[in-house]
């Protein structure tokens, strides 16, 4: 039996291939900086982040033999425990090998299985046991992958922008008091932040304004602010921070909700580090990732940077702080004895990337406040993104939240980007966003459809010239059970209008088989039939462009897992949100989908909290139908 300590090694070298899609395997691993914001440990390290690869040369790069993760595996004592580790593992390993040789489709499916095969199990992953590790290190593992390679898109994330600063880190530029004066003349520096214009400023403005790529991801952060503004506005108002932060994100995002630095994990429109994430109350398990929501992230961000600003006293040297680690800059003003940024920037204490970051946002946010003058004056800005929210405890399918909020799949995951999975957990509270105004109709319409069957069974309001054997096809019912549900006969007929409960049988999540390993006559259609899902699933699952099903190959028969993917991210020096080596701003959306497999739900009813932020907006909400039991008539 090996300790824990060991196989986490083993797996972390694992990581060396997939990881050349950066900048090669690091020597160690990233170390975490689990204290407390406010603290002053020197040992608050911040990440430093090599340059990254492109990703046209990354395929391409020969990727040095690993050390299997399942050289030994954890013994836990159970032996059902032991088998799904076993199993996991093993996909995980097949999964490097399968990119090793730039099958990145089948790279794809068994890093989604080998989580797959935890999530399913029926164990406790949430107890401190050698389960839970094993678990909690594969999800850090794969979610620190640049998983773009390997997801070549699943129509829900979102393309990425690149933040390009890294050709501007730490410039010295040389003394120009005219261009100085002159700027503070011409440029509205009017903040709530103290706006400093002095040669590095100036010298960044000069070097962000001449560079196209740097306008282009300037231009489309300020267009998709448009989306948060108001709700970061609102958050930095009520902890107390000064507006013009909002800007910080220009360098660690591009207001995008879903990066991941694929080098260090950090991920979320700030950047947070799992460890000082969940600090401030940013929840990450297998099914959500609260980094990836923009109200709950903007949250932690302002109270991390007011602490961080408590601390020192300076806004400057909170945003130091920020990216390379409070231990640090504290370490550095004990040892000088000066609490002030500009002088600690001319002692040359403080690294390349930290030297830079601060007049790097403080020249952004000048920028932003001056669009005439930079050609970022013609912008509109992306409508803002507003919501109604439910706290559920139940597993619901968001193919069921789709139906009775008469919105799509694609609508509700793109309101809820920190949702891992197509199915809330059971047995654990998530905020799950709604279309703006349909609050009302969504626990109206539940109303009739039990929790335990919310991660199975569907809502469907009849149309003219369907039939129940149509609706009982398209949805992977029975006929006869959509009618007794909804008490339709003879003598009372379904009509249009109708708003009817689809029950789905579906066995439990961990009994209901999720690959199948196709034989000698088995077609798309006779394997869909035999598994209750259609073909189209089936080919969208397992990226089969015909029609053909080849005798050996194993698919997929359920909608697999899709955890977050990153992808190409900029290499920069960070610790303020963890304290670990090696994280960057930019990257990959971790968005991900995966259905919940049927599953039965805990006993509680959704709450009435509501999140709207926004009005004036088209809602999507209808007059709530009256509620009947079974089906419910137009017009009764």
């Amino acid at each position: 039996m090996t300790s824990k300590l060991s196989a986490h090694r083993a797996l972390l070298a694992l990581l060396c291939a997939p990881l050349l899609l950066l900048a090669g395997c690091p020597g160690d691993p990233p170390t975490l900086d689990t204290t407390a914001p406010g603290s002053i440990s020197p040992m608050a390290t911040a990440p430093t982040n090599g340059k990254q690869t492109p990703a046209g040369t990354a395929q391409a790069a020969a990727a040095p033999n690993s050390t299997s993760a399942a050289q030994q595996p954890v013994q836990t004592g159970s032996p059902k425990a032991d088998q799904i580790i076993k199993q996991a593992e093993s996909s995980y390993n097949s999964g490097v090998a399968n990119y090793r040789n730039n099958r990145l489709d089948a790279a794809r499916m068994d890093f989604d299985f080998a989580i797959d095969t935890m999530l399913s199990s029926g164990l406790d992953l949430k107890t401190e046991s050698p389960v839970a590790d094993e678990f909690n290190r594969l999800l850090d593992a794969i979610n620190s992958l640049e998983m773009a390679a390997l997801k070549q898109g699943n129509g829900f994330s979102p393309k990425l922008d690149v933040a390009p600063l890294d050709a501007a880190e730490d410039i010295t530029f040389a003394a120009n008091p005219e261009l100085v004066a002159r700027l503070k003349n011409e440029l509205n520096v009017t903040s709530d932040l103290p706006l400093v214009i002095n040669d590095q400023v100036a010298g960044y403005i000069g070097v962000f304004s001449t560079s196209n790529s740097f306008r282009a991801h300037m231009a489309a952060s300020l267009q998709r602010v448009g989306k948060y503004r108001g709700l970061i506005q609102n958050v930095l108002k009520e902890e107390g921070v000064p507006q013009d932060l909002i800007y910080l994100a220009v360098a660690e995002s591009g207001f995008q909700p879903q990066v991941v630095n694929a080098h260090s994990g950090a991920g979320g429109m700030w950047q947070f580090m799992a460890s000082t994430g969940t600090e401030y109350g940013l929840t990450r398990n297998g099914y959500f990732d609260y980094r990836f929501d923009p109200e709950k992230s903007s949250r932690a961000y302002a109270r991390y940077i007011k602490a961080l600003y408590n601390q020192f006293g300076d806004w400057y040297l909170a945003m130091a702080s920020y990216n390379w680690g409070p231990g640090n800059i504290q370490r550095d003003v004990q040892r000088t004895g000066y609490a002030d940024y500009w002088a600690l920037y001319r002692l040359g204490l403080m690294p390349a990337q930290t030297r830079a970051y601060v007049p790097q946002i403080l020249a952004a946010i000048i920028m932003a406040k001056n669009p005439e003058r930079y050609g970022l004056d013609k912008l509109v800005p992306s409508p803002a993104v507003i919501y109604d929210t439910v706290s559920t405890s139940y597993s619901i399918d968001m193919h069921l939240v789709a139906d009775v909020t008469g919105s799509t799949v694609p609508e509700i995951v793109a309101l809820n980007p920190a949702l891992l999975r197509l199915a809330t957990p059971r047995d654990t509270s998530f905020d799950l966003h709604l279309p703006p105004g349909t609050k009302t109709l969504y626990n109206d319409r539940l109303k009739d459809i039990p929790e335990d069957r919310r991660a199975s069974w569907r809502f469907h309001i009849v149309k003219a010239g369907e039939t129940l054997d149509t609706i009982a096809t398209a949805l992977h019912a029975r006929t006869a059970d959509i009618a007794e549900t909804n008490s339709i006969t003879a003598q009372d007929p379904m009509s249009t209008g109708d708003e009817l409960v689809v029950p789905v049988q579906t066995v439990t999540a961990a009994a209901r088989p999720q690959r199948y390993t196709l034989r000698r006559g088995d077609t798309l259609v006779t394997v869909a039939d035999q598994f209750n899902v259609s073909v189209e699933e089936l080919r969208s699952w397992n990226n089969i462009a015909s029609s053909g099903a080849r005798a050996g190959r194993t698919i997929y028969v359920a909608e697999p897992i899709r955890l977050g993917s990153s992808g190409r991210s900029r290499g920069r020096g960070r610790g303020g949100r963890g304290g670990s080596k090696g994280r960057g701003r930019g990257g990959r959306a971790s968005s991900g989908k995966a259905s919940s497999r049927g599953g039965h739900a805990a006993s509680a009813k959704a709450s009435s909290h509501s999140a709207s932020h926004s009005s004036g907006h088209a809602s999507h909400a209808a007059a709530a139908p009256k509620s009947a039991k079974g089906k419910h008539k137009a017009g009764r």
